[in-house]
């Protein structure tokens, strides 16, 4: 019985620290793709046009304060939160997005 019980033990440490391990890796992975499309975008972002078109602006219909505006605009901020507290949107970035929402 005390091998059977060391076995199934052992088993139990190699099979944790290969779950630890495979965790880790797709952390990291999961981070260097964040990483590499931040970087993307970021590049886009500098190759597009600073203001949208004037007929982009047309087209956006003015806030009326309607709940159903609100909830959207709660949601875009926080979802620009999670991106800014995930450190894929710099204090400027977060602030300039925000104002784009509110205003």
């Amino acid at each position: 019985m005390p091998g059977l019980l060391r076995g199934v033990a052992r088993t139990a440490v190699v099979a944790g620290t290969a779950t630890a391990v495979s965790n880790r890796v797709s952390r990291r992975q999961a981070g260097r793709w964040a990483q590499q499309d931040y970087a993307q975008q970021t590049a886009y972002q500098q190759q597009a046009p600073a203001a949208p078109a004037p007929e982009a602006q047309a087209q956006r219909a003015p806030s009326d304060g309607s709940p159903d505006d609100m909830a959207d605009r709660i949601a875009q901020l926080k979802e620009l939160s999670e991106l800014k507290a995930q450190g894929v949107l710099t204090d400027e970035e977060f602030e300039a997005q925000k104002r784009r929402v509110l205003g």
